[in-house]
């Protein structure tokens, strides 16, 4: 016999830790009821409902059937000297097709075990309509036993997983975008398994910074860049390396970045080594670089932390190529640009000290550049060459 205080408080523990609301597990006990009690008991083409009392225990088993008339059902004569063909030769439940080239009828085929005629349907309830449902009790089962509680049991796991499933998707689907917090659960072949409380994620090795060490039982912070819904459960995406997770952090860190007055327009980033971001301010009082730095450097030293100590280039975002092409190379300083917008290039001219600097070891600095500002960018120190052609569109930045 169900203990029901061990039930009750089963399913209040399911709904505190799975968040799956205790009338969807109940429905899903009802649905398992009822689908093996129609296995064992049950007619073809039976609609068996189950109703289970918490209080007691119980399960009381229903008959439903749908209230019909000719116009929707294909009502055959049933006596013995109506032959197959006599009552139109189609036995099935489904829309009766008729030969090539015959009008379709849309009507199903009265079944008695599902159907019921309007006209006796009346006799039972009042002001009932077309495609109501009447409902009739089903005969107790004294040897409702082993297999159908085997069933009922397989039913209710699948079904709590279903509703475990929509739970974790409408939960993780809302954070889709957001940096979420877990607990290293174990790696794999490099690969991190992320646990969540209710849904684990494994953030992969092509993900994870380059350098950085976990192990088990570490806290880590992780973009949660996709929600996937596949057959082998709820995969979540998650990554360290994705640009927008600098993104996120630096909204986290900077109230003027989360409110809207500066935003990041544009984020290139060699994860593990540098990244560079381009900041504008929507209010003239507000410096967008300085509100990413902090006071003495404490919020983009924050940053640089979590990204286990990769550098951060900020500098202002501007409309004018050729200033945002100048910008993008910092620290280096730039002596002229040329812009060639059917190429989509930038040829820059620096001073030989600044060369080395404007490119960057292995050319990390300017591969940023271009990444971050979407132009080619071209440098040259200021000891080569410049056709007259090209010379006559430099134009000199102002330091």
């Amino acid at each position: 016999m169900l203990d029901i205080k061990t039930f009750k408080s089963a399913l209040e523990q399911l709904e505190e830790e799975r968040k799956i609301p205790k009338a969807k597990i109940l429905e899903a006990i009802e649905q398992a009821m009822a689908a093996a009690y129609k296995k064992d008991y049950g007619k073809k083409g039976q609609i068996v409902r189950a109703r289970f009392d918490m209080e007691t225990g119980k399960t009381d088993f229903f008959q439903v059937k749908i209230v019909v008339d000719e116009s929707i059902a294909i009502i055959e004569d049933t006596s013995p000297q109506s032959s197959p063909e006599m009552r139109g030769g189609n036995s099935s439940p489904f829309p009766f097709q008729g030969k090539a080239g015959d009008e379709v009828d849309e009507r199903v085929h009265f079944n008695s075990e599902h159907h019921i005629l309007l006209e006796d349907a009346k006799k039972i309830k009042k002001g009932v309509n077309l495609n109501d449902e009447i409902i009739f009790p089903l005969e107790q089962k004294d040897d409702y036993g082993r297999i159908a509680a085997q069933t009922a049991k397989q039913v209710i796991i699948q079904k709590i997983r279903e509703a475990e499933r929509t739970s974790i998707i409408d939960e993780y689907g809302t954070k889709e975008g957001e940096i979420i917090s877990g607990i290293v659960q174990k790696v794999e072949r490099g690969n991190l398994f992320i646990d969540f409380n209710r849904a684990t994620g494994i953030l992969p090795v092509e993900e994870q910074i380059p350098g950085e060490y976990w192990t088990q039982g570490q806290r880590i912070r992780t973009y949660l860049y996709s929600v996937e819904d596949t057959h082998r459960g709820i995969n979540l995406r998650l990554s360290r390396t994705h640009p927008k997770f600098i993104e996120k952090l630096f909204a986290i860190e900077a109230p003027e970045i989360e409110s809207g007055i500066v935003e990041i327009k544009s984020v290139a980033r060699e994860a593990g080594a540098r990244s560079k971001i381009a900041v504008y301010s929507n209010d003239e009082h507000i410096d967008p670089v300085g509100s990413c730095v902090g006071q003495k450097g404490t919020r983009v030293n924050t940053i640089t932390a979590e990204l286990s100590g990769e550098k951060i280039d900020i500098i202002p975002w501007s409309e004018n190529p050729i200033q945002l092409v100048s910008n993008s190379l910092s620290p280096a300083k730039v002596i002229s640009i040329v812009i060639d917008e059917k190429e989509h290039k930038a040829i820059v001219e620096v001073a030989n000290d600044q060369l080395s600097l404007a490119i960057g070891k292995g050319g990390q600095n300017v591969r940023l550049a271009a990444k971050l500002t979407g132009w080619r960018i071209d440098i040259k120190g200021d000891d080569t060459s410049v056709s007259p052609k090209i010379s006559s569109e430099v134009e000199k930045i102002e330091e």
